[in-house]
């Protein structure tokens, strides 16, 4: 399913696929480690957009919402206080 929503051509998907079948299993680990650092990145970025008032510290909080989920968010740092 993916090929078929895939723009890369055929031939790159094949060697891609050779290349990661290659990569070391610490290797992977790390490309993983990089990717998740990436979207972690991503959604506090766009929580700074979308809060453009909120301190660093709430900031945090909020993107603890986002990874933990509300319910662990808020055993963990306690409920989120939005002030107005």
């Amino acid at each position: 399913m993916i090929e078929i929503l895939s723009d890369t051509r055929p031939e790159i998907t094949t060697l891609q696929l050779q290349l990661l079948r290659q990569t070391s299993p610490a290797r992977k680990l790390a490309m993983l480690g990089q990717m998740n650092q990436t979207v972690i990145t991503l959604a506090f970025s766009g929580l700074c957009s979308r809060h453009p008032d909120d301190s660093a510290e709430m900031l945090r909080r909020r993107l603890a919402d986002l990874i933990l989920g509300s319910e662990l968010a808020n055993r963990v740092y306690g409920p989120l206080i939005v002030k107005n």
